[in-house]
C-alpha cells in the first residue's frame, strides 16, 4: 500500500480512456459536424507501428490530421489503428495510447497533452492551450472543394410600388 493516492496517474489513465470513448464513437458513427483531431505520438515506442519510409522522415514524433479521408479504424483497450492517405499513399498506422503525446480537436477548441516527466515517474498530463499553434508535420488530406456561395440580391421595394 501506497502513501498517498497517485491522482496523476488516475487522470492520465482517464484522459486516455476519453479518447479511446470518442475513437470508438467517431468509428460508429463517423466525425460530426467540423469535428477533426490532431494526433501526435513518440514514433520510438516499441509498440507504434508505421510504414519505415514514415518513421525515417519522423524518428522521434509524428502529427497525423484525422478529417476528411480515413479508413479501417480499430479500437483496442491498449490503442488504435488507422488507415491514413499521406500523398496518395494509405499507410496503416498502429498507436498505443501510452505512446500519444497530444490530442487535439480544433473545432471546440479542446486539447490533452502527455509529456514524459522522467523514467521514473509515470508521464504528465497537461491541458493543451488550443490557440497556440501545433505544428502539424503530415499534411491533411485535401478538403473537398468549399460550396460556393452566392451573394445575396438586393432588391428595392420601391420597384414593386405603384
Amino acid at each position: 500500500m501506497t502513501d498517498s493516492i497517485d491522482y496523476g496517474h488516475l487522470m492520465h489513465n482517464a484522459m486516455r480512456g476519453l479518447i479511446k470513448n470518442v475513437l470508438e464513437d467517431v468509428k460508429t458513427h463517423g466525425l460530426p459536424g467540423e469535428h477533426h483531431f490532431f494526433i501526435t505520438f513518440d514514433t520510438t515506442h516499441p509498440d507504434v507501428q508505421v510504414a519505415d519510409w514514415l518513421r525515417e522522415r519522423y524518428p522521434a514524433e509524428m502529427t497525423v490530421v484525422v478529417q476528411h479521408w480515413f479508413d479501417d479504424l480499430e479500437i483496442r483497450d491498449d490503442g488504435f489503428s488507422i488507415t491514413l492517405n499521406f500523398g496518395d499513399a494509405p499507410e496503416p498506422l498502429n498507436i498505443p495510447f501510452d505512446a500519444l503525446r497530444t490530442f487535439v480537436d480544433p473545432s471546440v477548441e479542446f486539447g490533452l497533452q502527455f509529456e514524459a516527466v522522467d523514467d521514473e515517474d509515470e508521464q504528465g498530463l497537461h491541458s493543451v492551450d488550443v490557440e497556440t499553434e501545433i505544428d502539424v508535420v503530415v499534411a491533411k488530406t485535401p478538403e473537398p472543394e468549399a460550396t460556393q456561395k452566392k451573394d445575396a440580391d438586393i432588391v428595392s421595394l420601391d420597384s414593386f410600388r405603384k
